[in-house]
C-alpha cells in the first residue's frame, strides 16, 4: 500500500510531540484479511505510568475533490475503527488531516455533524510548519 504524501511529516510531528511510533504501518487482523492503518504510536502518560496507544490514518486530500476524499476517508475510518475495537480496544483511532482542509471542509456545518455522528477523532497538521496544530477528540 502506498504511503500518503504527508506520511513522514505526520510521523515526524508525532515524534516531536513525544510519541513513540511503534508500527509503520499498523497491521490490524480481521476475520479474513489484515488492514493497514498508517501508524501506531504510544506515549507514557502521567504518574500512572500507563501507555496511551493511538492509531493514525493520514490523509492529504489530494485527489478528485476534497469531498470525494472525505467520503473515502470516512469509510476507511469507520472500517478501521471497527477492526481496532475488535482486536486492540485500548487503541484510539485518529484521522490526520492538513490544516487548510480542516479550516475549510471540516469547519462546514454538515461536515461537523458527520464528525460528531461518527465520532471522528482528528489530528490537524500544518504542512508548511511540519507540526501538529491541534488534536480534536
Amino acid at each position: 500500500m502506498a504511503k500518503d504524501r504527508y506520511h513522514q511529516l505526520v510521523k515526524n510531528a508525532l515524534i516531536a510531540e513525544g510519541w513513540t511510533v511503534t508500527d509503520d504501518p499498523l497491521y490490524i487482523p480481521t476475520f479474513k484479511r489484515t488492514v493497514q492503518v498508517d501508524l501506531g504510536a504510544e506515549r507514557l502518560i502521567g504518574a500512572e505510568k500507563e501507555n496511551l496507544k493511538i492509531a493514525v490514518e493520514i490523509k492529504s486530500f489530494i485527489g478528485l475533490s476534497e469531498i470525494h476524499e472525505f467520503y473515502k476517508a470516512l469509510g476507511q475510518f469507520n472500517y478501521y475503527q471497527l477492526a481496532i475495537e475488535e482486536t486492540q480496544p485500548e487503541r484510539i483511532l485518529f484521522l490526520a488531516v492538513p490544516l487548510d482542509i480542516y479550516d475549510t471542509l471540516f469547519e462546514e456545518p454538515l461536515t461537523q455533524k458527520v464528525i460528531e455522528r461518527f465520532g471522528l477523532k482528528i489530528i490537524v497538521y500544518h504542512v508548511q510548519e511540519e507540526k501538529i496544530e491541534k488534536w480534536i477528540s
